[in-house]
């Protein structure tokens, strides 16, 4: 496949350079499927096959962008005609240039037992979620949907300042949804699972985490309002790093839209908390040798020990900002252009173990779900989202609440960080501990 889109994005190349044009030819094959399952039987089962071109060119300071998905050389031309006309409309950006090649790591991305495994075999993993979950516990009434997923795909970026860069890899996980009811009351639980490696996915441990996280909030109370310790399981503060993570896109901070603008080398987290994205993760969902438009991927310490030290960058906001790129170049896909975003996202693991960051709490909330995270404003930096849980009393979880909300500032959330622990996880691209907040607003009853 390698040989095939090279010769297509050369001849992307070709045509544009005789137009007098700077161009980057983004090619990408992928191959998906996606497996729902319900009571055992598939409700859904989806293959798709996709090889596409993204064409950009940058002329007299102008970009251009236009795609393709047929390959063939009159379509080809046609995109690439489509955007260096488009070049005419833009405005001119000295800031528009295109990397220079480089040398790239590598790393072992593609796992042959997963791309040999057959269709039947990964229905078979679907359903395990869904028996390993109604084994759990008999509370568990209905479960909406148990899935399994995988993307195979290579790619290669190719540019005419001499730049080749060429990739293949897949990965897989699995998710499930249910309900489990006791009485009058019903709970939904959720779980999932991403990996590179196929010996490493656990679709039983999935099933019962589900059924666990349902049965745990049965007969949920309201509580008192109040300003009350928190401690937030992984899956909770992985969606408060999604935040952070758009606080430290450059292009974001450019454009003064990051409460963390103007902040380099100023304290912005407790000193307990480190932060990583590691583009080179061993077995990182989002780990690749290189970034959407070519540059080295890197390992960078973005908040060390609560300073900020780096934003994330690609070729255009490092060229702003006179820095080098931090490799952080992402693509949704072929149609568009290469932004800023995040890897491996991570809030580095403490030395704590969980079940420390209980001690000494008289009352406080154990927090397991979020709900309307993007609500959360990375400018101001305030949010106030639904909330559920557990109730923390004397060091110890006692009863389920929900119905809350949660409130605050991310620049007073981050200061008050007083404990993170050594529960690392996961969750895609992003990953995070136990986190311990020192004090937050919940308004309950």
């Amino acid at each position: 496949m390698e040989q095939i889109l090279r010769l297509v994005g050369e001849r992307a190349l070709e045509e544009a350079v005789r137009s007098g044009a700077d161009a980057e030819a983004f090619l990408m094959q992928t191959k998906e499927l996606s497996i729902e399952v319900v009571e055992g039987r598939v409700e859904t089962l989806k293959q798709a096959e996709e090889t596409s071109l993204g064409i950009r060119v940058i002329k007299q300071g102008r970009t251009g962008f236009a795609f393709t998905s047929d390959l063939g050389n009159e379509a080809v031309k046609q995109a690439v005609q489509d955007a260096i006309s488009i070049c005419a409309y833009t405005t001119p950006d000295a800031f528009q240039v295109l990397p220079a090649k480089a040398e790239y790591p590598r790393l072992e991305l593609f796992d042959r037992d997963m791309a040999a495994m057959s269709v039947e075999e990964k229905i078979e993993i679907a359903r395990s979620v869904e028996r390993s979950a109604r084994s759990t516990d008999s509370r568990i009434a209905i479960v909406e949907r148990s899935g399994y997923d995988d993307l195979e795909y290579c790619k290669l970026i190719i540019n005419s300042r001499g730049l080749y860069a060429y990739e293949s890899g897949n990965f897989g996980g699995v998710y499930i949804f249910l309900v489990a009811e006791d009485g009058a009351d019903a709970q939904n639980g959720f779980s999932t699972m991403a990996v590179r490696k196929l010996r490493e996915l656990a679709p039983e441990q999935v099933g019962q985490e589900a059924a666990a996280n349902a049965i745990r909030v049965l007969h949920a109370k309201t509580m008192r309002s109040g300003c009350l310790p928190v401690i937030m399981e992984p899956w909770v503060a992985v969606r408060f790093a999604g935040i952070l993570a758009s606080m430290v896109n450059a292009e974001a901070v450019q454009k003064g839209k990051s409460l963390l603008a103007g902040k380099i080398g100023d304290q912005v987290t407790a000193s307990c908390c480190t932060i990583i994205d590691n583009g080179l993760l061993e077995n990182g969902i989002a780990s690749a040798g290189f970034d959407s438009e070519g540059v080295p991927a890197r390992n960078k310490t973005i908040i060390k020990k609560g300073t900020l030290e780096t934003y994330l960058h690609n070729t255009y906001t490092a060229g702003k900002d006179g820095v080098e790129s931090t490799g952080n170049a992402q693509r949704g896909s072929f149609r568009g252009l290469p932004m800023v975003g995040s890897s491996n996202f991570m809030i580095a693991p403490g030395s704590e173990d969980k079940d420390t960051l209980f001690m000494g709490i008289e009352k406080g909330l154990y927090v397991t779900e979020v709900m309307g995270m993007h609500t959360a404003n990375p400018i101001s930096g305030d949010f106030s989202v639904g909330a559920s849980g557990l109730m923390i009393e004397q060091g110890s979880l006692t009863y389920p609440v929900r119905g809350l909300t949660i409130a605050g500032n991310m620049a007073e959330f981050l200061m008050n960080i007083d404990a993170v622990a050594s529960d690392f996880r996961f969750y895609g691209g992003k990953g995070s501990p136990s986190l311990r907040i020192r004090a937050l607003s919940i308004a309950g009853e």
